[in-house]
C-alpha cells in the first residue's frame, strides 16, 4: 500500500502525550461505507497527508491526535488491564460521490461502486486472549490464527465490497508465561493490539474494496469501545462518545442504523447492537428503548429499498450449540434483539428486509425459513477460537431460533476457519460460495429474496 509517512518533509511530534511513535511497516489506508458515502480514513504517526481524489489532492483533517487513554473499567478484572496508548493519529476526509479514482502516497485505493455484485463477508476475526475463559489461541501460528490467509484469499478474490460482521479486537489480557504460542502478544485495547488482531492481517482487504463494518460485541465501549471510535466507526467522533468514560457508556454503544447502497436497489442496513447482550430484555432497560428506536430505523431504511439485508453482529435468527459433557444442546443466538423485534412484528424485520448477516457465534451457518422471516446467514468463523460444537445436520423437531419461526433449510460448517463470498446474479438473487481458510468451496449456497438453500462443495 505504500508508506505515507514519505510525504510528510518531517514527522509532526506528538504534542497530545509527547508519545515516540512506534514504527509502522505502512502506515494503514482504508475506505470505510458511511451514512451517505464514504470516508478514506489513514492511520499515522506523522502529520495527516493528502490524498489525489480524481487528480485533485485533498488533505486530510484530523479525526483524533494521538494520546494515552487513563485505565478505564472494562470487562476485564483491573490487574489484568492498562491504560490505552494510541501512539498515531487518525486523519479521514469524507469522499465525494463522484470519486472514481484514489490513492494515497502513491498506492491507489478502491472506491465505491455504483452497483456492488461482488461482496466478502468475514467476522469474529482476532485472536483470543481471554483470562476469564483461560483461553489463549495460538497468534503466532499462522495456521491457529489464520485472519492473514484469509484476508489475502479474500481480496485476491478482488471484491467491490468487503463486510465485517463485528469482533475484530480479541486480544484482551496478557499472553501466560511460558505460553510459546502467544508469547509476546501485544494485549489491552491499545493500538499495538488493534494492529496486531486487525490493521496488519487485514491490509490486502483495504487495497481491494471499501468496507462496510458491522460492531461486535468486542467493540462495546466496556471492551474496545475506545479503538473502535478511532478507528473504525462510519459516525463522526465527539466527546462524550467515545468511550473513554463510563459514565457516557450508553451515549457511545448507541449508533443509528444507516444504509448502505448496493445498486438496483439492493441495500445493506447496518444496525449497531453491541451492547445488548444475549438475554431478553425487559421494557424498563435502556437497551429495550434502543432496539425499538433501531426496528423504527430499519422500517424507514427498508421502505426505501426493493431489498435490504441486514448486517448486525449478534445472529437474531441463527442457532448456537452447547456441549454439556457430550450432549450438545441447539439454543438461539440472540435472545435481546427477538425480545424487543417480536414487538413490533411477528416477522421480527419490517418487509423488504431479505436476510441478516451475522457473526457472534464462531462458525459458518445458514437458515432458510418456512415461516415469513428473512434468511438467517452467520460467519463467525474467520480468525477467533471457533466454538468447536458440532451441529447436527438434521435438526431436531420444532427446534426454533426465535419465536415463531419455522426452519424449511438448514446448512452449518464447524470444522475450521473460512470466509463467504457473493455474486449477484439478479436485483435480489445471490450465488454464495462459503470458502475454508485455504480457500478451498465448502458449501454453494443460493439466497433469492428471502429464501435460501445450500448444498455441500463447489
Amino acid at each position: 500500500m505504500g508508506t505515507i509517512r514519505g510525504m510528510a518533509a518531517a514527522l509532526l511530534v506528538l504534542s497530545a502525550c509527547a508519545l515516540a511513535p512506534r514504527a509502522l511497516a505502512a502506515d494503514p489506508a482504508y475506505v470505510v461505507m458511511a451514512d451517505g458515502g464514504a470516508v478514506l480514513r489513514v492511520i499515522t504517526p506523522g502529520s495527516c497527508p493528502a490524498a489525489i481524489i480524481d487528480g485533485k489532492p485533498r488533505q486530510l483533517s484530523l479525526r483524533i491526535a494521538a494520546g494515552t487513554v487513563p485505565q478505564r473499567v472494562t470487562q476485564s478484572k483491573p490487574e489484568l488491564s492498562e491504560p490505552s496508548v494510541f501512539p498515531v493519529n487518525v486523519c479521514e476526509t469524507r469522499l465525494p460521490a463522484s470519486a472514481r479514482k484514489l490513492s494515497v502516497a502513491g498506492a491507489a485505493l478502491p472506491v465505491p461502486k455504483a452497483v456492488v455484485n461482488r461482496i466478502v463477508v468475514i467476522g469474529d476475526t482476532g485472536c483470543r486472549l481471554k483470562a476469564a475463559d483461560n483461553a489463549y489461541q495460538p497468534c503466532n501460528d499462522p495456521k491457529g490464527f489464520a485472519f492473514a490467509g484469509i484476508a489475502a484469499r479474500a481480496a485476491a478474490w478482488k471484491p467491490d465490497l468487503v463486510i465485517h460482521v463485528g469482533d475484530y479486537h480479541y486480544r484482551e489480557n496478557p499472553c501466560p508465561a511460558g505460553n510459546t504460542g502467544c508469547a509476546a502478544s501485544p494485549w489491552g485495547y491499545g493500538w499495538d493490539a488493534w494492529d496486531a488482531d486487525w490493521f496488519s492481517p487485514a491490509a490486502p482487504l483495504f487495497a481491494a474494496a471499501p468496507l462496510a463494518l458491522a460492531r461486535g460485541n468486542h467493540e462495546s465501549c466496556s471492551r474496545a469501545g475506545q479503538g473502535w471510535w478511532r478507528f473504525l466507526a462510519p459516525q463522526p467522533l465527539v466527546a462524550g462518545v467515545d468511550c473513554n468514560d463510563p459514565g457516557n457508556d450508553r451515549a457511545g454503544d448507541d449508533s443509528p442504523a444507516y444504509a448502505v447502497p448496493l445498486g438496483r436497489g439492493v441495500q445493506l442496513a447496518m444496525l449497531d447492537a453491541s451492547a445488548v447482550g444475549g438475554k431478553p430484555l425487559a421494557p424498563d432497560d435502556w437497551r429495550f428503548a434502543k432496539l425499538s428506536a433501531d426496528w423504527d430505523r430499519l422500517r424507514g431504511l427498508a421502505a426505501a429499498a426493493r431489498s435490504t439485508l441486514v448486517v448486525d453482529h449478534y445472529p437474531m435468527l441463527g442457532l448456537a450449540a452447547v456441549d454439556d459433557a457430550g450432549v450438545v444442546t441447539l439454543k438461539p443466538g440472540n435472545l435481546a434483539i427477538p425480545s424487543v423485534f417480536a414487538t413490533r412484528s411477528s416477522r421480527l424485520l419490517p418487509p423488504g428486509v431479505d436476510a441478516v448477516l451475522s457473526g457472534h457465534v464462531h462458525l459458518w451457518q445458514q437458515v432458510d425459513f418456512a415461516s415469513d422471516h428473512p434468511s438467517q446467514f452467520i460467519t463467525g468463523f474467520s480468525g477467533t477460537l471457533e466454538d468447536g460444537v458440532p451441529i447436527p445436520a438434521i435438526l431436531p423437531p420444532g427446534t426454533q431460533p426465535a419465536p415463531g419461526t419455522r426452519i424449511a433449510h438448514f446448512s452449518a460448517w464447524t470444522t475450521g476457519f473460512g470466509y463467504m463470498t457473493m455474486q449477484r446474479v439478479a436485483d435480489r438473487r445471490w450465488d454464495i460460495i462459503v470458502h475454508d481458510g485455504d480457500g478451498k468451496p465448502i458449501r454453494h449456497c443460493w439466497l433469492k429474496g428471502r429464501r435460501s438453500q445450500c448444498r455441500n462443495g463447489a
